[in-house]
């Protein structure tokens, strides 16, 4: 994975594209830099040591005593933020930290260092702040906390790694958070380590991402989860599983809706992992085929006829442009539907009302264990679109006419109890679909019914017997 971290660590930041002068936490950062804490107070009070008070003035006053003292300095103010409980100290002492870090990347070793010689853990006494009321002090720990996972030589303990995942996840989900840019920056650069990114998807981060994104956010934290996607994908295994997070699908959405070009940007790049990062050559030709059914094609022409300052965006449209079209031309119309079915977004396309199709095709729906068919029942359970419904309906109604044992399979699969509820849907189109699919599936019954009603007619009645079948 070395190439990839490569390509990580060299990534400007403009790239990762912070917007820090804007973001609520650093507005904060910039008030609280203003207000320094009289230390000799606290010295006095004997809250803090006469050697932990020379230290911590020396720094206020110049940066570069840091140099000629770095044990002292991590030793002063890991102990401060252990013993110091007033809100506005603690914050002055993280943004401290935080400025000393992001001025050296280097510097997060000073902290490891201490740590380690002191048989103590760097991470306890940021993740415990993790834990305090003030969102200042929350977030700002966090960033500190991202800073050391990232920028050192030492990774994350595994527990500690889960605590600090889980927590940034939630922080997402967090409704009306006023520094969820702060908790996407941190993402943005966990995920960059390779190591780190298996932790997010056990806390089941990916689906966390995608929810968010499938909901209506600002153009800013949508290109920070997208990002975040971006960087995943660089891991082959990941590329691999993504769409079953429903990726595509989602981005796609985005791509058609989005006028910011670096929003444009990224998830093209995303696109391109897509193809280009699965080791299994069949991954990527479904991935390319969930890009064509999900309309890219048509957005990446729209997107060429535009003129773009960025060269990247030009190279992944062209690159996408030629996959797309070469998987069109190599796509059979199983393949088309396996997608589109896989895509949980099925519209009236034409191998549904193809005869031919399911002459040919309806037995290939029992392959990989019904996972077809599978999809398809639980559309049925599930999807709240009349046209999902209709069009599910319409299938499981052709696969049992076409397959003969169709009607054991669905009615063990839990189908047919499914289809006839949709008997009573309010909207007219389901509930003739469902009705098509209910003849279908009983259509042996019927004709033996019809056989019975018209013995009982001429018996009773005397009339000409029914002709034609229900």
């Amino acid at each position: 994975m070395a190439d990839v971290q490569d390509i990580m660590s060299s990534l400007p930041d403009d790239k990762i594209d912070m917007i820090a002068a804007t973001s609520v936490l650093q507005q904060q950062a910039g008030d609280i830099r203003q207000t320094k804490p009289n230390w000799s107070s606290y010295m006095q009070s004997q809250m803090i040591s006469q050697e932990d008070y020379s230290c911590v003035s020396s720094l206020d006053k110049d940066k570069k005593y840091l140099q000629d003292n770095p044990t002292q300095c991590a030793k002063t103010l890991l102990n401060m933020l252990s013993h110091v409980s007033k809100d506005q100290t603690i914050q002055y002492i993280l943004v401290l930290i935080d400025d000393l870090l992001q001025e050296d990347r280097s510097r997060v070793q000073i902290f490891h260092d201490y740590a380690n010689k002191k048989k103590e853990s760097v991470w306890a006494p940021f993740l415990n702040l993790l834990n305090r009321q003030d969102g200042f002090i929350v977030n700002m720990a966090s960033r500190v906390v991202g800073k050391l996972a990232c920028w050192g030589q030492e990774q994350m303990p595994k527990s500690d790694l889960h605590f600090y995942l889980q927590w940034l996840k939630d922080q997402l989900t967090v409704a009306n958070n006023e520094y969820i840019q702060s908790v996407g920056r941190c993402l943005q650069m966990m995920l960059r380590v390779d190591e780190y990114r298996f932790a997010f998807v056990t806390v089941d981060g990916i689906s966390t991402l995608i929810s968010i994104l499938s909901s209506r956010v600002n153009f800013q934290v949508q290109y920070q989860l997208v990002f975040c996607l971006w960087v995943l994908t660089f891991n082959p295994l990941l590329a691999e599983k993504m769409n079953k997070f429903n990726v595509i699908p989602i981005l796609a959405d985005i791509l058609s809706d989005c006028a910011k070009e670096k929003v444009t940007r990224i998830i093209l790049a995303v696109f391109r992992n897509l193809i280009e990062k699965p080791e299994d050559s069949q991954v990527a030709k479904e991935h390319c085929i969930a890009m064509v059914q999900c309309k890219v094609m048509k957005q990446l022409t729209i997107l060429e006829q535009r003129r773009f300052d960025d060269e990247d965006i030009t190279g992944d449209v062209e690159f996408l442009t030629e996959k797309l079209q070469n998987s069109v031309q190599d796509l059979s119309s199983f393949d088309e539907y396996a997608t589109e079915v896989k895509s949980a977004r099925l519209e009236w396309s034409p191998v549904h009302k193809s005869a031919k199709f399911w002459r040919e095709n309806a037995q290939r729906l029992n392959e990989k264990n019904y996972e077809l068919l599978r999809i398809l029942v639980h559309l049925l359970e599930t999807s709240k679109d009349p046209l999902v419904l209709s069009v599910a309906s319409y299938d499981i109604g052709e696969y049992v006419r076409h397959y003969p044992r169709g009607k054991h399979v669905i009615e063990q699969l839990g189908g047919k109890q499914l289809v006839m509820q949709l008997l009573a849907h309010e909207d007219p189109n389901v509930r003739y679909e469902a009705l098509l699919a209910v003849q279908k599936l009983m259509v042996h019954n019927w004709e033996y019914l019809g056989k019975q009603l018209e013995k009982e007619t001429e018996k009773t009645q005397g009339t000409a017997p029914i002709s034609g079948k229900a």
